[in-house]
């Protein structure tokens, strides 16, 4: 049986997995600092845990990527905040350094691959995916594939209302100021705060402001996107009381405006955590890795 790699490369952390499903994963975590030391420790665990019996490998890249297999920096991470991976060829330096297939994606997209497979979305052809981490991001399912376009969906970028006398904080996206990531990302709750996400009290006012944001993003991507369920992850949704608020703050934005049963009746099963913790997005990669061996030359 094949054996496939598996990179999630966050803005924070590299997770790096072997196998071919859930039952048999095996992982190794570790900061995300410069592409040349990042990739050795992936390198590192690959060939510790795998000698030469990798089939393929698959990258589950924060962006914004270059997902264009027509365009000359395809598999670049491209106007990325993070300096030292800027205009860097990710997917070609993977299969450089292993001379295998490479599967290329965004996190958020592999993420959404692994939980219409294994998790969440296993029933429903048309899914929005959500990581609310460091930054923020979406991927979209339709019709049981995987949302490209001109680049990949940028969910973290829309453009929310924003009060600035109820909430005085301009937003730290170094683009766009106060898009939803610049508003709501675990960076923005930190910069916001003084204080780190997950060290805030469950009544701290920071939640209910976080749950208005998160809110008026769902209710865009309802109406635009018309998604069968919403799957939302991340560091900051490790805050299990954010969920109720965010569905509770979305029904009455939309205000039976959509009236089906699933934004009326069944909303905390439309709205949910991913059944696969934190291991999605690598899943997802290991996912890419199989696809990119399958379609080998």
């Amino acid at each position: 049986m094949e054996l496939f790699g598996g990179i999630e490369a966050g803005g924070t952390k590299f997770l790096c997995g072997i196998g071919a499903c859930p039952e048999d994963l095996s992982v190794a975590s570790f900061p995300t600092s410069s592409p040349d030391v990042t990739l050795e420790k992936a390198a590192r665990f690959f060939r510790e845990q795998a000698g030469t019996k990798l089939s393929a490998i698959g990258i589950a890249s924060f962006g914004p990527v270059d997902l264009d297999p027509a365009s000359e920096t395809y598999g670049h991470v491209t106007s990325t905040p993070k300096l030292t991976w800027q205009n860097y060829d990710f997917a070609g330096a993977v299969a450089r350094t292993f001379n295998l297939p490479v599967g290329f994606d965004t996190d958020v997209n592999a993420a959404a691959l692994a939980e219409a497979r294994w998790g969440a979305a296993r029933d429903v052809l048309d899914f929005i995916y959500l990581t609310i981490g460091t930054g923020i991001g979406g991927g979209a399912v339709a019709g049981g594939r995987l949302v490209h376009g001109l680049m990949h969906p940028e969910m973290g970028h829309i453009r929310l209302p924003h009060d600035s006398t109820q909430d005085p904080f301009p937003g730290n996206c170094p683009f766009h100021g106060d898009c939803l990531e610049g508003l709501a990302s675990g960076s923005a709750i930190g910069q916001r705060w003084g204080e780190f996400a997950h060290d805030l009290p469950a009544n701290h006012a920071a939640w209910a402001l976080e749950a208005h944001y998160l809110a008026l993003a769902l209710a865009t991507f309802v109406c635009t996107l018309s998604p069968r369920r919403i799957v939302i992850g991340g560091g900051v949704m490790q805050r299990d009381f954010l969920f109720p608020m965010i569905r509770h703050q979305l029904r009455s934005l939309l205000n039976g405006y959509i009236p089906r049963r699933a934004l009326i009746e069944e909303i905390d099963t439309y709205v949910v955590p991913p059944q696969l913790g934190n291991h999605s997005g690598v899943l997802g990669a290991i996912l890419l890795a199989r696809d990119a061996y399958l379609k080998r030359p």
